[in-house]
């Protein structure tokens, strides 16, 4: 299969999925797109591309041939993106979120059925060998049945740019990375969320830009995140800090290194506070990590016809955390998802 690319959104974010389709054997970029044209030619000439550039998505499609489209634009046309996309006849693998409300990310879902083409989701998160770890410890029952899953996220960024003008930058751009992660350690779907949303002191976003967030999982697991995108000092990972208590034990994750695992020592007497031992944690993971692991599998999926780890249809029910914890931070009280 030859993939015809179409990239659109030629800012920071899309030097990675150039990179990317430059080094694939079997994808060409055929186009650029950006409605700052100047945007558009300084990515060709950085990426020695011998391409056309376009303002407007639906020319380029229609005089490039494409088949794919690389949405790298900002959250607020992602649906324009798709909608263009598919009526031309194209897959589109997109950075998140599907979109900026929950009823757009639903036609989203419904145009993409119409069409019967591939929307796949960036959630590069999943693709790092400590998650997998991770999540094949919880899935083996190691610390037997899963009561609580917890994420801590303390970062300062200084983007400047459209985060700072946002209504809920954290939640919307951010958190549905962690929310995403959350639904693929535990193997669980959002039930209900209670959220409440602040701008803390010395905040530089328009928006709320800190949040706590409380929700029920499929399964009967409660994941609760506490979050901000203005904590200056003792940073977390990009990645957040989490905990996972089950049943038997309990499973610790900064991040940054492998995951580390104590369960009750059964061998040791009943005691108050009960004895406990180590499990030692390895990866098995053997994909590549990042942006590109996720990109790997959006391609082959589309090249074994099935839908990817991150296809819209799974994908939405993480947008569904980001904008139910919206929705109960603006009428204060618990929302069913």
């Amino acid at each position: 299969m030859n993939h015809k690319i179409v990239v659109a959104g030629c800012g920071g974010m899309a030097n990675n999925w150039v990179d990317y389709a430059i080094q694939r054997e079997n994808a060409e970029i055929v186009g650029l797109v950006d409605v700052n044209i100047s945007a558009a030619r300084s990515m060709a000439n950085r990426k020695d591309l011998n391409v056309p550039v376009f303002t407007d998505l639906q020319e380029a499609l229609a005089e490039t041939g494409a088949n794919l489209v690389f949405d790298v634009t900002i959250p607020a046309v992602h649906k324009e993106i798709v909608t263009v996309s598919m009526k031309a006849g194209c897959h589109v693998f997109g950075e998140k979120p599907m979109a900026e409300s929950m009823e757009d990310a639903k036609e989203v879902l419904r145009t993409v059925q119409l069409y019967g083409k591939r929307y796949t989701v960036m959630q590069n998160r999943r693709y790092l060998k400590q998650i997998r770890a991770f999540r094949d410890l919880v899935s083996s029952q190691a610390v037997g049945t899963i009561g609580s899953i917890h994420a801590d996220f303390f970062l300062g960024p200084h983007f400047g740019g459209f985060r700072d003008m946002m209504d809920h930058p954290l939640i919307l751009d951010m958190a549905i990375h962690t929310f995403d992660q959350a639904r693929f350690i535990s193997g669980s779907d959002p039930v209900s969320v209670y959220c409440h949303e602040y701008n803390p002191p010395g905040s530089w976003y328009k928006g709320n830009a800190s949040a706590i967030c409380i929700f029920e999982m499929t399964g009967g697991i409660v994941f609760t995140y506490r979050g901000s995108w203005c904590a200056e000092g003792f940073n977390t990972s990009w990645e957040s800090d989490w905990r996972v208590t089950g049943s038997k034990g309990s499973i610790l994750w900064d991040g940054h290194n492998l995951p580390v695992c104590e369960v009750v020592d059964e061998k040791m007497p009943k005691e108050f506070l009960r004895g406990v031992q180590s499990i030692e944690t390895e990866s098995a993971w053997d994909g590549r990590e990042g942006h590109w692991g996720c990109l790997d599998e959006m391609f082959s999926a589309l090249e074994e016809n099935r839908k990817a780890e991150t296809d819209c249809h799974d994908n939405i029910k993480s947008m569904a955390m980001v904008f139910g914890a919206i929705e109960s931070a603006k009428k204060m009280e618990k929302v069913f998802l």
